[in-house]
């Protein structure tokens, strides 16, 4: 009897409360959607870089371009040791500017660095450095 006099509200509160579950079933496929969305796409951006690092560390004319660092500073300031894909290298008594060549030129390189110092000895620079690649 009570459920014959309130039926068509009972059905309203049914369908209002399968709208709530319905709404709310679709805001957390809507909002998972978007995170994996955006997760696939750092993905991707993490792949590209990988592609790009792959490339410049297994350049194969990484041992031409050390070589063009022997040549920025004149052979007194120099002592040079290539053993395989090892290099030591020392620079000494250069200028700000010598100095500033060629540690730019040394951080431009997709080298392992080992070793790198730095010293100023009274206006002129010593630099010791070692890598692979």
């Amino acid at each position: 009897m009570i459920w014959k006099r309130y039926q068509n509200e009972l059905i309203v509160v049914l369908a209002l409360l399968l709208l709530i579950i319905a709404l709310v079933y679709k805001n957390v496929q809507v909002s998972s959607s978007t995170e994996s969305l955006a997760l696939s796409k750092q993905e991707v951006r993490e792949f590209k870089e990988l592609v790009i690092l792959k490339k410049r560390w297994l350049d194969k004319r990484t041992s031409k371009k050390l070589d063009k660092l022997q040549k920025l500073v004149p052979s007194s300031k120099l002592k040079w040791q290539k053993k395989g894909k090892k290099l030591t290298a020392g620079f000494h008594g250069l200028s700000s500017q010598e100095l500033n060549k060629v540690i730019t030129m040394i951080l431009n390189l997709a080298v392992q660095i080992q070793m790198l110092e730095i010293r100023n000895d009274h206006g002129s620079y010593n630099v010791e450095f070692k890598c692979k690649w």
